[in-house]
C-alpha cells in the first residue's frame, strides 16, 4: 500500500542501509537528517544538545530532525545543535557507535 503523499517517512529517503519497513531507530533517523555519516565531522553531547560539526550544512533537513523527536534545532554555519533532551548522552553514544 503505497503513502499517502504527504505523509511519507522524510528520513526514509535519507537511508540506503535499511531494506524497506524497517523502522529505524531515533539515533539513525538524527544521522540520516544530519546528511548521513560522510557529512558527519565531530558529534559531542552538551547538557540537552547534540553539538555536530558537519562538512556541508545544506544536506541538514530540520524536519527530519524534528519528526525523529528532536525539541528543536540550531544552527551556526557548520555548527549543528540538535536539541534532544536528558537523553543528548545516550543518543551521542548510539549515534558514535553508528559511524
Amino acid at each position: 500500500m503505497a503513502a499517502t503523499t504527504g505523509r511519507e517517512n522524510p528520513v526514509a529517503r535519507w537511508s540506503s542501509r535499511e531494506p524497506p519497513g524497517v523502522a529505524l531507530s531515533k539515533a539513525e533517523q538524527i544521522l540520516a537528517a544530519l546528511g548521513g555519516d560522510a557529512n558527519v565531522v565531530d558529534l559531542e553531547p552538551c547538557i540537552t544538545r547534540l553539538r555536530v560539526e558537519v562538512s556541508d550544512a545544506q544536506l541538514v533537513d530540520e524536519q527530519a530532525l524534528k519528526a525523529s523527536g528532536a525539541f528543536g534545532v540550531v544552527r551556526s554555519g557548520r555548527i549543528v545543535q540538535v536539541i534532544v533532551g536528558p537523553e543528548a548522552d545516550n543518543l551521542a553514544a548510539e549515534l558514535d557507535s553508528l559511524r
